[in-house]
């Protein structure tokens, strides 16, 4: 059985101005590699995290598609924090674009390898590789931006509030 699911987006965020924040870390750079573990929880299932979806209930009890991105982004952020004056700069994932090569049930460990591909102003491109113990589950590519929180919230605020009127 081949299992396969190719999933790619990109956000474009108007709200990523970030001419307040200093030169990004020199230190950050192409080529830099680390790996994050997780252990998948039953909540991120299909059935699961789609649990108000009726037709969800009755697909498999595997790892969802959209919560392996979360998955990947996550592993991409706990490598870049040390590099970030955080909390005062953050990222905010902009593309992804994987490959979901094989099923992984609740309890298993994955395993995810980061490789910085590039770096370009606060843009930053990542190689990203994952493993559940038996086999490789996913593989691609994702780009973080990082951005002032401050000012992204502040932005994000006015946005609601403009909703709400």
């Amino acid at each position: 059985m081949v299992y396969f699911t190719a999933v790619s987006f990109q956000v474009k965020h108007d709200s990523i101005e970030c001419a307040t924040l200093a030169a990004m870390n020199p230190t950050f750079q192409a080529g830099l590699r680390f790996d994050w573990r997780y252990t998948v929880p039953a909540r991120a299932t299909v059935p699961q995290l789609y649990h108000d979806t009726l037709f969800c209930h009755d697909m498999p009890d595997v790892l969802a598609t959209g919560y392996l991105v979360g998955i990947m982004e996550l592993a991409c952020l706990n490598g870049m924090r040390a590099y970030l004056d955080w909390p005062r700069e953050q990222s905010l994932g902009t593309l992804v674009h994987f490959q979901h090569l094989a099923p992984t049930p609740p309890g298993m460990e994955v395993r995810v390898q980061v490789e910085v591909l590039e770096v370009a102003g606060r843009r930053v491109r990542f190689q990203v590789d994952a493993w559940d113990g038996v086999d490789k589950i996913c593989t691609g590519i994702h780009e973080r931006h990082v951005i002032d929180a401050a000012r992204f919230n502040a932005r994000l605020a006015q946005k609601i509030a403009r909703e709400a009127a």
